[in-house]
């Protein structure tokens, strides 16, 4: 089965084979832009995850009350890189070891946390974490929760690639 992505004002086709790994790793708008330039990587969007609430708005996620973590959804061709190597990327761009919050951003919202779509990616996630804690890089114990994906909220269009619509690189952190 052949589906539609929109982007870059045309439709391109792209196979059924595509995967999607979901990280939270602070605020959304760097976690996605570093996401987006990887190689392998066909889709992103940003959203919230991981709480009580159905549909939640930005707002509703920033009263730190729903219990969802700003996320990443990323889609990817298996073929290109691998969800190992999102993993890598995944540790490589925050902080894992400080709870409910990323430089300045604090609340449940930032909190570290992988939402794995399969056992597989369970069970690599896993390894990662206890990989990156016996690697002695992390004066303090890493706290990010692994847990399986949930339902996926969408967030606000203009929080959709946030910082390439402002010719930004990166955020604040």
């Amino acid at each position: 089965m052949v589906l539609r992505k929109q982007g870059q004002g045309v439709d391109a086709c792209y196979n059924r084979s595509m995967e999607k790994a979901t990280f939270g790793a602070g605020c959304f708008w760097g976690v996605e832009a570093t996401f987006r330039q990887l190689k392998g990587v066909t889709a992103t969007a940003v959203g919230y995850e991981g709480g009580s609430l159905d549909h939640p708005t930005y707002k509703d996620v920033c009263t730190d009350r729903t219990g969802h973590a700003e996320v990443v959804e990323v889609e990817f061709d298996p073929a290109q890189i691998g969800y190992d190597a999102l993993l890598d990327v995944f540790w490589d761009n925050h902080d894992p070891t400080t709870l409910n919050r990323q430089g300045p951003d604090t609340g449940t919202q930032y909190r570290s946390a992988i939402f794995y779509h399969s056992p597989e990616q369970h069970k690599a996630a896993e390894a990662s974490k206890e990989k990156r804690t016996a690697s002695g890089k992390y004066r303090r114990p890493i706290v990010t929760e692994i847990t399986p994906a949930t339902t996926f909220w969408r967030a606000e269009e203009y929080h959709q690639q946030y910082l390439e619509k402002r010719g930004l690189s990166h955020c604040h952190i």
